[in-house]
């Protein structure tokens, strides 16, 4: 039975399956909710309940951190990819991830969020002003590239202090590291992942130098500023790594998702048309896109000591994949689960996590794809496909390459 199931997972990086994972998904529910797998090199859950549950108890399980790596997985450290991600906030554990989350979240505050908003709402109008001038003709324009990627780096870059010019650069190497997070990678795209890494982390040392000699307005400058008396300071490795898991993660998954939601609501009509009729729904539209189709579909957990999972004796150090694409489609958890429903009111998926690690940056995903699906609801009733669209090549990131459209 496992090997069928595997079968089934290496098909995830197929055509088909980059195109339409949820068959796939329901498969496993149905048939293998909770397997050892020999690909992805432990075992994967596909329920919502299961998924929630290790999410939840972040004492049992626990994240690859580099304690475990240096027990089962020897030699990562020559990966600078994997060296760098594991040094980033999503790959530690307590009591690290608590007094860093704790540092981060001292400056990057909800009410830090609620006052991007004017922020947002002008960067959407810019990439849609973009859009409607390359449509104005008829053609279609491609809507990840003009509108999607540069939204996404106009706001995280602006809250971080990233220039718009290194916008296209570091594009490139978030890409090639997101590519990390696949656990089918290919090797032959070792060399390339890891040389991005370097870039990527060469890049943000370079602009904490250049805000601590000359500080701005922006959450580098303030990670950097000397707290107040009593307070306990961000070390620069710190301020580092929280710089590139906020910049890699604020934008990245959002457009990802983005481009999964413009796609699903043009090809269901009926719920395009309740947008366009009440933009209003544009904060339903939202939740229902991350749940339906979200682009963070996997996660991994490491069980810190013996436990049990709906009968399955898992043992210390073995590897939990949670396929989170395939919980927020359970049938035990939401009600018709593959209908697409903007105004569904039947709680929220496992997009932004759970638990210890939730998500930091959740609340600003969520104000940037509600203000773009409300503008694109207000503006472009008349949106429509302009030819194929191409997948990421990527079942752990799902997302649009390409998504050519027309007014």
């Amino acid at each position: 039975m496992s090997a069928a199931a595997d079968e089934a997972l290496l098909s995830l990086s197929s055509p088909a399956g980059l195109a339409d994972p949820y068959p796939v998904f329901a498969k496993l529910r149905e048939e293998t909710p909770i397997f050892r797998s020999e690909v992805y090199g432990g075992w994967v859950l596909s329920r919502f309940a299961d998924c929630q549950q290790v999410l939840a108890d972040g004492d049992t399980f626990r994240v690859l951190d580099a304690e475990w790596r240096d027990r089962h997985r020897p030699g990562w450290r020559d990966n600078p990819a994997m060296a760098m991600l594991t040094n980033l906030l999503p790959w530690k554990n307590p009591p690290e991830h608590t007094r860093e989350r704790r540092l981060l979240v001292r400056d990057f505050t909800v009410r830090r969020v609620q006052a991007l908003e004017p922020a947002v709402r002008q960067a959407v109008d810019l990439v849609l002003d973009r859009f409607a001038d390359a449509t104005a003709d008829g053609t279609a324009a491609e809507f990840v590239g003009t509108v999607l990627y540069p939204l996404g780096m106009a706001v995280i870059g602006d809250l971080v202090g990233v220039p718009h010019t290194d916008h296209d650069r570091l594009r490139r190497v978030t890409d090639l590291i997101g590519k990390q997070v696949d656990p089918a990678m290919s090797p032959d795209l070792r060399a390339e992942v890891d040389a991005a890494a370097v870039e990527y982390r060469d890049y943000f040392t370079d602009l904490i130098a250049l805000r601590r000699a000359e500080p701005a307005g922006d959450l580098t400058s303030a990670l950097l500023a000397r707290p107040a008396t009593g307070e306990e300071p961000m070390s620069e490795e710190e301020v580092l790594n929280s710089l590139l898991v906020l910049f890699g993660g604020g934008y990245e998954t959002t457009a990802g998702a983005l481009g999964n939601g413009i796609h699903a609501l043009l090809t269901h009509p009926d719920q395009f048309a309740l947008l366009t009729g009440d933009p209003g729904l544009a904060a339903g539209a939202t939740e229902e896109i991350l749940r339906w189709d979200g682009a963070a579909q996997m996660s991994q957990r490491a069980a810190a000591r013996p436990a049990v999972l709906d009968g399955r004796e898992i043992a210390a150090d073995d590897v939990v994949v949670i396929l989170a694409g395939a919980a927020n489609r359970d049938p035990a958890r939401f009600a018709d689960p593959d209908r697409f429903d903007i105004t569904r009111d039947g709680g929220r998926g496992l997009f932004f996590g759970h638990g210890l690690h939730l998500c930091l940056g959740a609340a600003l995903a969520r104000l940037e794809m509600t203000v773009l699906l409300e503008q694109v609801g207000k503006r472009f009733p008349s949106l429509q496909a302009g030819g194929e669209v191409e997948r990421r090549a990527n079942p752990a990131l799902r997302g649009m390459a390409a998504l050519p459209l027309t007014r």
